[in-house]
């Protein structure tokens, strides 16, 4: 059982780090997702940049540890991303177009809201 949590722990890891990436264009939909969205993005932000250790990747530690395992080797990213999916040297790029994405999808998010604002002014 502890096997198929840690690669659940996995799938759930990879899908937030595709929502602290793309997840500010749901809210162009779902004006009120911004605010979860917000939380993601400076979670992700905190857990790379502080010294603060991410939940996911200590669940997926304590899953691998009941499996007899040992902890990832330099975290999620390290083991699962970097060199695998994305070429260090290719990281500084990748990480600009990723604040390049948040940055449009904020904009986006911003002007739809005004948009309906000029739209349909709330009732006084």
């Amino acid at each position: 059982m502890a096997a198929f949590l840690a690669d659940v722990t996995v799938v759930v890891h990879f899908a937030a780090l595709l929502y602290i990436g793309l997840g500010g264009f749901l809210a162009w939909r779902w004006p009120r997702a911004i605010f979860v969205h917000v939380f993601f993005a400076l979670w992700g932000v905190a857990v790379n940049v502080l010294p603060i250790p991410c939940p996911l990747t200590t669940a997926e530690d304590y899953l691998r540890a009941q499996q007899g395992l040992g902890p990832l080797p330099g975290g999620f990213n390290e083991y699962y991303i970097y060199d695998d999916l994305i070429p260090r040297s290719l990281l500084p790029v990748v990480v600009v177009g990723a604040v390049v994405l948040l940055v449009v999808s904020y904009v986006g998010v911003y002007l739809r809201w005004r948009q309906r604002q000029v739209v349909s002014p709330a009732v006084r």
